[in-house]
């Protein structure tokens, strides 16, 4: 299974920040044929433009239904351990936590 990870940390996630957030990780990765990218329901991932460039390059879309956000369990997993707070000084929510528990 190929994931790609595209997380957007802003307000006001318009579809034209979204898609430039995909196209940014595409420049990593050639072929992104079968590529799964998850996102929630926002009108921004569900818009033609973000769908038609889903499509056009291969990936796979996957999102919970309304109101069910158990799948976003293992998203939200991988990053708190990969992704930098500002608010945490510039550390993962993992990191934070391991210090916690360090300090106890």
């Amino acid at each position: 299974m190929r994931l790609c990870f595209a997380y957007l940390q802003t307000r006001n996630v318009t579809t034209d920040l979204a898609l430039d957030a995909v196209k940014n990780a595409h420049l990593n990765v050639q072929d992104t044929t079968g590529i799964i990218l998850h996102s929630d329901l926002g009108s921004q991932y569900t818009s033609d433009l973000f769908e038609n460039y889903m499509t056009a390059n291969g990936f796979i879309h996957s999102f919970s239904r309304k109101g069910n956000p158990y799948n976003n369990a293992c998203m939200e997993s991988w990053y708190n351990r990969q992704r930098l707070h500002s608010a945490l000084g510039y550390k993962t929510p993992q990191q934070v936590e391991d210090e916690a528990i360090q300090a106890a």
